[in-house]
């Protein structure tokens, strides 16, 4: 049976989150029922990644298996026409039966896009984390590297976080200031629950001068979330992109945002 990879962008403003929920609308379930209609059979998506409530994504990547035969850009065109206005299949690809979304990524990109100007946003206010206050980018950046590495991200992880374990290897983050946006871009192995929103909300801290720059390894030392700073908010964060082994032939990431320094909203730097 032929297995379908799919890249995902959407608007997760009023979606409860990438997953099925029972009594909320996941971008999951909106997905399936539009490829379904292509498929002609009910469909079953595999994320790389799960994402929140009022969390976006610039490529989601999602597989499923199909009895139907049917060209590339008939499940792009078809899936994208058949979703609400806030999801597009951005590409499709047919891949091995032992291509898994999940299991076959080698690391996941997330974004965290932060608007800081003294007036509020009115065009990004639900794409956003909106800071009114000066902060500082480079002394953001500096602070970050400390969490490089295979570390124990207890500091950082969700109560309800159901991973069976805090350890995770993170292999980039950064800091970049471009004009009054800044972006906090992570890649990582993988990521607990609240992760990058807990890391985040530590930096902005850091970035306001309320916490000195060592403070952070101090937090991620204790392995004690009531240490790290607050959850910040979902507008701003964004799943980039996932990277997966040559053989499959897939994109890793949106155009644009392949790598650590270039610049925020997919524009280079």
């Amino acid at each position: 049976m032929p297995r379908i990879a799919l890249g995902i962008e959407y608007d997760g403003s009023a979606y409860a989150g990438w997953q099925h929920q029972a009594h909320a609308r996941g971008v999951q379930g909106e997905l399936e029922r539009a490829l379904a209609g292509v498929a002609g059979h009910e469909v079953s998506l595999t994320a790389a990644g799960r994402t929140d409530a009022g969390v976006h994504a610039l490529m989601q990547v999602a597989h499923f298996d199909t009895s139907a035969v049917r060209p590339d850009h008939a499940w792009s065109l078809g899936g994208t026409a058949a979703s609400a206005d806030d999801v597009t299949v951005l590409w499709a690809r047919e891949v091995p039966e032992q291509f898994h979304a999940r299991y076959s990524a080698l690391s996941r990109t997330y974004q965290y896009r932060i608007l800081n100007r003294p007036l509020r946003p009115a065009l990004d206010r639900l794409r956003v984390c909106w800071v009114r206050r000066p902060l500082d980018a480079e002394r953001m950046h500096r602070a970050a590297q400390c969490l490089v590495g295979e570390r124990d991200f207890s500091s950082f992880r969700a109560a309800e976080c159901q991973s069976s374990t805090p350890m995770r290897r993170l292999m980039e983050i950064g800091v970049e200031r471009h004009g009054d946006r800044l972006e906090i871009r992570v890649r990582a192995n993988a990521f607990l629950h609240h992760m990058v929103r807990n890391i985040a909300g530590s930096l902005l801290l850091v970035g306001g001068g309320d916490r000195p720059e060592a403070w952070l390894g101090e937090v991620l030392e204790a392995c004690d979330r009531t240490q790290a700073g607050p959850t910040a908010p979902p507008q701003g964060l964004y799943f980039a992109g996932v990277e997966y082994p040559a053989e499959f032939g897939l994109p890793c990431e949106p155009r644009g945002s392949g790598r650590l320094g270039a610049g925020p909203w997919g524009e280079p730097p």
